[in-house]
């Protein structure tokens, strides 16, 4: 064959090569998303809401009434009577209060994409901290639906992917503790729609506190499989949040094992550097994952997606967060030091 034809032929084949992968689909871009879970310790405005137990959040000048003063004195432990009778929960605290979150949160680089809170009034506050402290971040508008917990802490959402549906808040219901519901939160639910179009559903809880029988955490994680198992197949879902499971109860009881690890990834077991816990107990000298990051692919998009291993981390290098003996440092009104007796925690969803 004359080399001009050979070139011609050689030519053809690559215009139909080239073509062909013109034509294919590109494939959707890989993403990951930065979820974060930080219980944020009683983050309440000044304001006096009915129905809710917020009389320690008050200005000191709302605090003077005698029938105020009888309230507080009905409460037996010294640090929170004293707390209801003398913090001055005034607009500065609670500007410094959201500062110091704000610090907080921004140990991630760019901040989260999406975050799990625990103890929040209501959607009014964490919205300022998200517009006044995180305006630069570019989160969406808070998702809380208002619960029944009797002190008015709830379960939230901050995210900067769009919503599709509409968050839901499923209560949590123990009829074994029927004098107990009042200390309990639902589980919120939240989907958002991801860069590559994929469907990311949240789950932001609060579990029983530890001084709760065991079966109360027990019914709190099958409440929340139920949930998970309800999801479409398409869905990918991470629970992120406060579970009040102790290092001691779940060494006792086995919870992870039997109510976690088969339905979830838990985050810290892929490894979590030396790490000891995210919240400390000193009578016990006692280190416990409260707060976890959970996560469950979905069971029918061609999408593979799992939590990064090494993205795993406690975010405390804010000094704020840390007291004298490395441990979280709780948030002290009236001295505005410390942040919140949680340490959040971190990790990176890799979908491809």
């Amino acid at each position: 064959m004359h080399r001009s034809s050979v070139s011609g032929v050689l030519s053809a084949s690559l215009a139909i090569i080239l073509a062909a992968c013109a034509a294919e689909p590109e494939a959707p871009a890989a993403s990951s998303v930065t979820v974060m879970t930080f219980n944020v310790e009683n983050l309440f405005d000044n304001t006096d809401d009915p129905g809710k137990d917020d009389k320690a959040y008050l200005p000191i000048e709302a605090k003077q009434s005698e029938q105020h003063i009888a309230a507080c004195n009905e409460i037996e432990v010294e640090s929170w009577r004293n707390e209801c009778l003398h913090l001055d929960w005034s607009d500065a605290a609670i500007a410094r209060k959201l500062d110091l979150l704000a610090q907080t949160i921004r140990q991630v680089d760019g901040g989260p994409d999406v975050i799990a809170f625990q103890e929040v009034e209501n959607e009014s506050i964490l919205n300022r901290l998200a517009t006044e402290h995180l305006a630069d971040l570019g989160y969406q508008p808070a998702i809380l639906v208002e619960g029944t917990d009797t002190r008015g802490i709830d379960v939230a959402l901050l995210s900067r992917f769009p919503q599709v549906g509409t968050p839901i808040l499923h209560p949590l219901a123990i009829p074994d503790y029927p004098d107990r519901a009042g200390d309990t939160r639902g589980v919120l639910q939240a989907t958002f729609e991801l860069p590559n179009g994929g469907k990311l559903t949240a789950f932001s809880v609060h579990f029983p506190a530890p001084f709760h029988p065991t079966p109360m955490r027990i019914a709190a994680y099958e409440h929340l499989n139920g949930l998970l198992a309800a999801l479409p197949d398409d869905h990918h879902a991470f629970a992120a949040g406060d579970f009040n499971t102790t290092s001691s109860e779940d060494e006792r009881e086995r919870l992870l094992d039997r109510f976690a690890r088969p339905h979830w990834t838990v985050a810290h077991d892929l490894g979590c550097g030396d790490c000891r816990g995210t919240y400390y107990y000193a009578p016990d000298n006692n280190w416990s994952f409260l707060d976890m990051i959970l996560f469950a692919p979905s069971r029918g998009a061609e999408t593979t997606a799992r939590i990064r291993g090494d993205s795993v981390r406690i975010a405390n290098e804010f000094a704020a967060q840390v007291s004298a003996q490395a441990t979280p440092l709780r948030h002290r009104g009236a001295g505005g030091t410390g942040v919140s007796d949680h340490w959040p925690m971190i990790a990176i969803l890799d979908f491809d």
